[in-house]
């Protein structure tokens, strides 16, 4: 029987990208029926709705979608479409791989960088604050670290470290500014690291810092794990480093 699998074209080039995956998929030999569903813009032009019910649905029964790019509007409209799919069915954990497929400015660089993906800057709380007449005199959004949340992401580091043979896992974090929230994911991070100990080696590198080893010695690094915002950043600078976004997922 086929796999059922969602498909969800996406907005602007993600229709284009997503045709040339289901060709070289079919071209595998891949057995998959597509059920094609919109979300994003797409989802506004056919149901009035970023995430149609439809789609939602799809994927509860499938649990396995292939999603393209969805337009997120700037400063306004509804809120990205990734982050709510990724609270709808707790997809903690991105793991975003980058290997130097052609020779360039660097070589040897086989990085997978581990996301946590629910939590941090990203969970959306946020206001504006009136000061005198003006209703939006200043904005305050809250980093939300919790010892659940860090623990299970840095947990599948190690445990993606072993299962695919690498050697060494690297903590990125923020702890000597943000002493609670980032503090909360370094401790619990030591704490998780202790229990594999002689197994996987590990570090912790400040997050500046991070980014500029990064451009200077790649090579050095192996699993990367890290908090929602910080890891958005790095994810695309690994993958610029062995030809860019579109190149790393290839």
């Amino acid at each position: 029987m086929p796999t059922p699998v969602t498909l969800i074209p996406g907005d602007g080039i993600g229709p284009s990208i997503a045709d040339a995956t289901v060709r070289i998929l079919d071209a595998a030999g891949c057995d998959i029926a597509w059920d094609r569903q919109v979300a994003g813009m797409a989802g506004v032009a056919r149901w009035n709705d970023p995430i149609p019910d439809a789609t939602l649905d799809s994927i509860k029964q499938t649990r396995v979608a292939l999603k393209g790019p969805l337009e997120t509007p700037v400063g306004e409209g509804f809120r990205s479409i990734n982050v709510a799919l990724r609270k709808t069915f707790d997809l903690y954990a991105n793991v975003r791989p980058a290997r130097t497929i052609v020779p360039g400015r660097f070589e040897n660089i086989d990085i997978t960088l581990v996301r946590e993906n629910t939590e941090g800057l990203y969970i959306g709380v946020e206001h504006y604050v009136r000061i005198g007449d003006d209703p939006r005199a200043a904005a305050e959004s809250v980093a939300i670290i919790t010892r659940q949340g860090s623990e299970r992401i840095v947990r599948y580091a190690f445990e993606y470290a072993l299962a695919h043979g690498r050697k060494k896992v690297t903590l990125v974090h923020k702890a000597n500014i943000l002493k609670y929230s980032q503090g909360l994911f370094l401790d619990v991070g030591r704490m998780v690291a202790r229990e594999y100990e002689g197994r996987i080696l590990f570090e912790e590198r400040i997050i500046d810092a991070m980014a500029m080893h990064l451009v200077m010695r790649p090579e050095q690094f192996d699993v990367v794990v890290t908090t929602n915002l910080f890891g958005d950043i790095l994810s695309d600078e690994i993958s610029g480093l062995v030809g860019g976004l579109g190149l790393a997922p290839g």
